[in-house]
């Protein structure tokens, strides 16, 4: 495998975080399930900046969102496969 473009720590995880920058809408990505060892693809449909998350999956509104094993907040939008992942679609559960 190449170098990644994202990695990804745990399989529960729903987001996988940038590794390179420049990663631009409409770019195949791959990237490095560590846990498994496996290598993941996905089609990034947003410019996602280096060290912002992409989604793995297709995430609902109100769903969990999951980065390192761990609830980092729930998703205020509904984000696609390849979307990018940040505060303007994810907010913390505190309030």
């Amino acid at each position: 495998m190449n170098a990644p473009e994202f990695l990804v720590h745990e399989a529960r995880d729903t987001v996988g975080v940038v590794v390179v920058e420049g990663v631009t809408a409409g770019q195949t990505m791959s990237g490095w399930l560590m846990e498994t060892d496996e290598t993941l693809t996905i089609r990034a449909v947003d410019d996602i900046p280096l060290g912002h998350k992409v989604a793995l999956s297709a995430i609902g509104k109100g769903d969990t969102i999951v980065k390192y094993s761990h609830d980092i907040g729930k998703a205020v939008a509904d984000i696609p496969v390849g979307g990018h992942v940040h505060v303007h679609n994810v907010k913390t559960k505190r309030w």
